[in-house]
């Protein structure tokens, strides 16, 4: 089982960023797939989950308005669209498929919003 992240970096605040998560290793489209970020000194918070029938997406209240999570089951890909990101919105961010007690996680990639 494998999860990838790709796509984190600096930017400036008000800026954009995508992230990406390649899933292998696993039925991809029965997960249920997230974003958690976990920034220094802070503990791991969700910030946006997709269901895997419904597509149904619920969102962290720092981040709503701002950030769309997407997934792409032909490709074993789940996306996080940020923007209009925020010095606060600095952290590690990490992939996580959930199905039933099955819990997967990636390595996390690394966001920063700073001038």
């Amino acid at each position: 089982v494998q999860l990838v992240e790709s796509g984190g970096g600096l930017v400036q605040p008000g800026g954009s960023l995508s992230l990406s998560c390649v899933a292998s290793g696993f039925t991809f489209s029965r997960y249920a797939m997230s974003w958690y970020r976990q920034a220094p000194g802070k503990e791991r918070e969700l910030v946006a989950r997709i269901i895997s029938v419904t597509g149904r997406t619920n969102y962290a209240d720092s981040v709503k308005g701002r950030f769309t999570i997407s997934r792409d089951n032909a490709k074993n890909t789940v996306y996080l669209q940020m923007n209009s990101l925020k010095p606060e919105d600095t952290a590690v961010y990490y992939c996580n498929g959930r199905f039933g007690i099955l819990d997967y996680w990636g390595q996390g990639t690394q966001v920063t919003v700073s001038s």
